[in-house]
């Protein structure tokens, strides 16, 4: 019988320091982490990998539902799969655990209420940017990386590989702004120094 912690962030420039802490201070054997979204299983090998080699009385951990997933179905899904190989899921914050009946309903009852808050967040987003718009205030998201200095350091021979590690991104992420016509690219403001 093993606890195995599970941690998730969405993006590379987010820190998973502070889950990782807390499933090794909550006693798990093993902690699996990665940088994907959580709006669907696809794409996520650390969880699809703790799944696959769970046992009859392991315990996987999370500290928030939402590191699971962003879906009561797909949340869902995940601790029927659980149970079916006799293992259980526990949710640190709030503390619940899927031993018992209870704290399966209870878990239902979460998942249902963060998609809902999820919704509402995007919808109130949504009708602020219109108002914004309406407005001629809204000049669109600012983007993360700064495509310039992307586009600066591939001129002055850096590999993607080396950019990422320069500005703080993946390599992927450099080769899409790279590969981005003209025509899609953002606002680019010029730089006089290294950094983000």
């Amino acid at each position: 019988m093993a606890r195995i912690g599970y941690a998730r962030v969405s993006t590379n420039d987010q820190d998973l320091e502070g889950q990782l802490k807390r499933l090794e201070a909550e006693g798990c054997d093993v902690v699996r982490a990665e940088k994907i979204s959580g709006a669907s299983r696809e794409g996520r090998a650390e969880l699809e990998t703790i799944i696959s080699f769970l046992r009859p009385g392991d315990e996987l951990v999370v500290t928030r539902l939402d590191r699971l997933g962003r879906a009561t179905r797909d949340v869902l899904n995940l601790v029927h799969e659980c149970e079916q190989k006799g293992a259980s899921v526990t949710v640190l914050d709030p503390n619940v655990s899927t031993r018992g009946d209870m704290g399966r309903v209870v878990i239902t009852v979460l998942g249902m209420v963060a998609e809902m808050e999820r919704r509402f967040i995007k919808e109130r987003q949504r009708e602020g940017i219109e108002q914004a718009k309406a407005k001629g205030k809204y000049k669109g998201g600012r983007p993360r990386i700064d495509h310039g200095r992307v586009r600066q350091l591939r001129t002055e021979g850096l590999g993607p590989s080396e950019i990422g590690k320069q500005l703080g991104c993946s390599r992927m992420q450099v080769y899409r702004i790279l590969e981005l016509p003209a025509s899609e690219r953002p606002q680019e403001r010029t730089r006089t120094s290294g950094g983000l």
